[in-house]
């Protein structure tokens, strides 16, 4: 077996080894992206261990009310840094005047990078809400994914300094990023998706603290919490809340 296969593996091990020390009588699986994202290709599922997998609430993770809202998920499985980027971006747009649904749409852009997952994030935040907010809103979150990347000066927005910081200056989008901005410039939605980008508080201030209680009402009349709960409503959608309720369930 080649080097860097023998240390994927043992990694592995190392890392199941650890979880069950945390759990004692439950094995934490991962799954293969988290894996993948830790540079290794492998998955464990403990055999020969004698134990069995965690299924169900993980007793690590705050637990879950049995119908939750949208508000539960940011106070009991979200990001806490990232969800202030979130409430400050939000605060941002109802000062500067946009309507309630954009608001919204502020305080929901990034949703997938705090709750789920970081990669393509625009477009499994908008899967993720849309079935649940009014697709205007659903449409800006997916394509401010491409928008941040291209300036436009007729509403004030530039190229994000960050972004030469974190990606180079060299960087240039994806292919697919390209056409996405191409096809939106021609979208009757556009505004509505550069609006976000434009209220996307890139350096938002660690001493300004705002509540999600202040979003409350803007939720209430925008957001279609089902009476169900989130992740029990059985939509499109309905899944990727119940990972995030449950994100170490085996299978």
């Amino acid at each position: 077996m080649p080097d860097d296969t023998n240390n994927m593996v043992q990694r592995a091990d190392d890392l199941e080894h650890q979880q069950m020390k945390e759990l004692e009588d439950k094995i934490v699986t991962k799954s293969l992206l988290f894996q993948l994202a830790n540079g290794l290709r492998t998955m464990t599922f403990g055999q020969g261990t004698g134990k069995q997998l965690l299924m169900g609430d993980d007793p690590r993770l705050p637990a879950m009310p049995q119908k939750p809202t949208l508000q539960d998920f940011f106070r009991l499985r979200f990001a806490v840094g990232p969800t202030q980027h979130l409430l400050q971006s939000a605060n941002l747009a109802q000062k500067n005047g946009l309507p309630e649904k954009m608001v919204l749409g502020c305080l929901l852009h990034d949703i997938a990078v705090c709750g789920f997952i970081r990669a393509d994030h625009g477009y499994w935040g908008a899967q993720l809400i849309e079935p649940y907010v009014d697709e205007e809103v659903s449409w800006a979150i997916r394509y401010h994914q491409a928008l941040r990347f291209y300036p436009d000066e007729s509403v004030g927005y530039p190229y994000p300094e960050n972004y030469i910081r974190m990606f180079g200056a060299d960087y240039v989008p994806a292919p697919y990023i390209q056409a996405e901005y191409e096809r939106a410039k021609q979208h009757k939605w556009y505004m509505s998706a550069r609006q976000i980008c434009v209220n996307d508080l890139y350096s938002f201030d660690p001493d300004v603290k705002v509540t999600l209680e202040q979003f409350d009402d803007v939720i209430g009349r925008h957001f279609k919490q089902p009476k169900e709960g989130l992740g029990n409503d059985n939509t499109p959608s309905s899944h990727m809340w119940r990972t995030m309720i449950r994100p170490a369930n085996a299978l």
